[in-house]
């Protein structure tokens, strides 16, 4: 792999190169590139010589000093299929997932340049040897974009009709803020990313800190933050300026943009996990949904990029070569493959669903009455979890065991439990279950998680979805409604197994304003009954 830089956005004018002291690498599979303008036997010289750095121009941005984002680009070998009749292939750029750096994507590089697309890769802006501060998707990062698109057309074989961008995690967010800002891109993949970061970030009006505090730990030994993100982060741990924080997310969320993603018609694959403790299910399916371009929505078991992480070490994976496929199609004008866009692999049953639109994953509901009152003690843990970031999603992709509750033994002070019949036949769960109650607080603020179980006869439970609610300003001892949308989920109930919903007021996975002692009353009213409807196959 040859290392490049890139920098602020290029301005070339004709047959002049503004900072002619760069040197551009040889194609690394042994190719000669010709020379660009103006740069003579001298220059050509050179890129025979493999390992060269090869930088943007690069100057003052944002007042924050230089910026030169750390890259790699590979070429296809010469005569590989895809060139157009000026010998310029497709490329796609790829920026690094969150705390890494560009040799990241040196398998991946590979591959795709073996399949003849120019790959660009570059180490996302405050991390590692790029310049700068860590933006998260914000505008400096936007505009990043935009300069290695710039770079990729002025400095490779890279056709401007058929570009393409992929990224996993950060990337895969950055992906889909190309896929708003930057019009040039024809088709993108965005693998275990965002769509609402506010809602990954405080979903349901609940903090959600132990992933922040998992990607803080990723960022420490690399990244530089900047005040924004600094800020924010600081507020989501203290609870302080959270409509801040919010609005901080929201101007980051490929969401607030998918009008513009809409205009562009840029070609748009999602790919996430069902268990993905980072960017939760359901805000992937919402955003897929406000989607008009030609789209895919993969949703596979497991967590956060574990469905992509073999394939950075060269091991066979789904994600990629999907990924893959969907340039092929977009970008190099392949057949299509005869499947629909939306595409599941089921949890516990490992069955591959696939449907035209993903209101159509259910076809009926089933209602759960939770009719009978109970009183749980705030601020305890029944020990009924959502398991730990990372590792409970990889367990489940790499075991099927997800998080494992013993229903008959959670102490009934610290948890809310109501369980269905035994079922003759299995149950196709597919959506979002949703649970309706009327909550009375001892406190005026506090928070319920839901789980709902796959109870086998023995009594074990099996988590199958879960989601937090937090209130705040409730009147104490006076009743109110809460409902509370659990995360998307596909999953197969055996015959013979029975469902159970449990809510208490604490999670490992999230901040709880149950203040410790007091205490937390489910019931149902007149016209509002408790229940949990369960979406159905």
């Amino acid at each position: 792999m040859i290392t490049c830089r890139a920098g602020r956005r290029p301005s070339y004018a004709a047959g002049h190169d503004p900072n002619p002291t760069p040197r551009e690498p040889a194609p690394p599979y042994g190719g000669r590139r010709r020379a660009g303008p103006g740069r003579g036997d001298r220059h050509r010289h050179r890129t025979r010589r493999a390992g060269r750095r090869s930088r943007l121009p690069y100057g003052r941005h944002h007042g924050e000093g230089r910026n030169r984002p750390q890259g790699r680009r590979v070429h296809p070998r010469p005569g590989t299929p895809g060139a157009d009749a000026r010998g310029r292939y497709p490329a796609v750029v790829q920026p690094a997932a969150w705390g890494q750096p560009d040799l990241e994507y040196v398998m991946e590089g590979r591959r795709l340049a073996a399949e003849g697309y120019v790959a660009v890769t570059y180490t996302v802006r405050g991390f590692w040897l790029s310049g700068g501060e860590v933006d998260v998707a914000g505008a400096k990062d936007v505009a990043d974009i935009s300069t290695v698109t710039d770079w990729t057309l002025a400095h490779t074989p890279a056709d401007p009709g058929r570009l393409g961008m992929m990224g996993l995690s950060l990337g895969a967010g950055l992906t889909l803020m190309g896929a708003a800002f930057e019009p040039r891109l024809k088709a993108v993949a965005a693998m275990s990313g965002w769509g609402d970061l506010t809602d990954s970030l405080d979903g349901a009006d609940t903090r959600h800190l132990q992933a922040a505090a998992g990607l803080t730990a990723i960022r420490l030994p690399a990244g530089r933050p900047g005040p924004p993100l600094r800020n924010a982060v600081s507020d989501l741990f203290a609870d302080r300026d959270i409509p801040g924080l919010r609005a901080w997310a929201r101007t980051r969320s490929p969401s607030t943009y998918a009008d513009r993603i809409n205009a562009h018609g840029t070609a748009v694959l999602l790919q996430n996990a069902w268990g993905d403790s980072i960017f939760n299910s359901s805000q992937i399916t919402a955003f897929y949904q406000r989607l008009t371009v030609p789209k895919r929505l993969v949703m596979r078991p497991g967590d956060h990029a574990t469905q992509e992480a073999g394939s950075l070490f060269g091991l066979p994976g789904p994600a990629w070569s999907t990924a893959l496929g969907w340039f092929d199609h977009h970008l190099k004008g392949a057949p299509d493959d005869t499947g629909l866009p939306v595409r599941l692999t089921v949890l516990r049953s490992g069955r591959q669903e696939q449907y035209a639109h993903w209101r159509d994953i259910s076809t009926r509901t089933r209602r759960l009455p939770l009719a009978e009152p109970r009183t749980v003690t705030g601020g305890l843990d029944s020990g009924a979890d959502a398991g730990t970031i990372e590792v409970s999603g990889l367990l489940d992709q790499v075991t099927g065991v997800p998080p494992l509750a013993e229903i008959p033994l959670l102490p009934a002070t610290a948890a809310a439990v109501w369980q269905s019949p035994v079922y003759a036949t299995t149950q196709h769960i597919r959506g979002i279950p949703r649970l309706h109650t009327t909550v009375t607080s001892s406190a005026p603020d506090g928070t319920a998680i839901a789980y709902l179980y796959d109870v086998n006869p023995l009594g074990l439970g099996a988590l199958v979805t879960h989601a937090p609610r937090t209130w705040s300003h409730r009147p104490p001892g006076h009743p109110f409604p809460l409902d509370l949308a659990l995360y998307a989920t596909a999953y197969d109930l055996p015959a013979g197994h029975r469902l159970a919903v449990v809510i208490d007021t604490q999670d490992p996975l999230y901040a709880s304003a149950s203040p410790l002692g007091s205490t937390v009353t489910f019931t149902s009213r007149p016209g509002s009954p408790s229940e949990l409807d369960v979406p159905l196959r």
